[in-house]
């Protein structure tokens, strides 16, 4: 059955849509690798002696992590600016962005259910409760993977809302110049 006329869409806002979406992708995927390299430039730039630069990345990232020595990974005797569960989350972003477009056309802006996210935290709320009731105890492995299951998860319901974010600011603008 043929759509009713209102929902008609000229093929060049189709494509301009997509662009736009591609677009909020891209800055999206730019903001979390220039992030996550900022964890890692950290110990790097510790490594070569350049400690007022790895001071103030390590200062920035403490207010979003313990930074425990013993928690984090490490790049030549160096922690990294989080701890591993952390960088797991972090790193799991990056990936999540870099899959996206595999399992999902970019200008989806309907998110996946929302049962996923919270099921995304199930891994890495019982790795933390096993470990902090002495169960048993978790690993740099353990706490970086449960945390990339979440941040992966998380990057899937991110993008979407990017992409719409970045279609309603375009329709204000269409608006406002009209």
């Amino acid at each position: 059955m043929p759509e009713p006329i209102e929902l008609y869409k000229p093929q060049s806002e189709i494509q301009n849509f997509r662009k736009k979406a591609f677009k909020a992708w891209a800055l999206g995927f730019a903001a979390v690798l220039f992030w996550t390299f900022l964890i890692l430039l950290a110990p790097l730039a510790e490594n070569f002696g350049w400690t007022a630069f790895s001071d103030a990345i390590y200062k920035f990232f403490s207010f979003l992590c313990h930074q425990q020595p013993e928690r984090s990974l490490h790049i030549f005797e160096h922690h990294f600016a989080v701890c591993s569960r952390c960088f797991g989350v972090y790193f799991g972003l990056v990936f999540g962005f870099i899959i996206y477009p595999f399992i999902r056309k970019i200008e989806e802006i309907e998110p996946f259910p929302r049962i996923w996210l919270f099921l995304s935290l199930v891994p890495i709320g019982i790795d933390w409760s096993l470990g902090t009731f002495g169960i048993w105890e978790n690993t740099h492995l353990s706490r970086f993977l449960t945390g990339l299951i979440l941040g992966a998860a998380c990057a899937v319901f991110i993008i979407p809302a990017l992409v719409e974010l970045a279609w309603f600011s375009a329709i204000k603008r269409k608006r406002l110049s009209n």
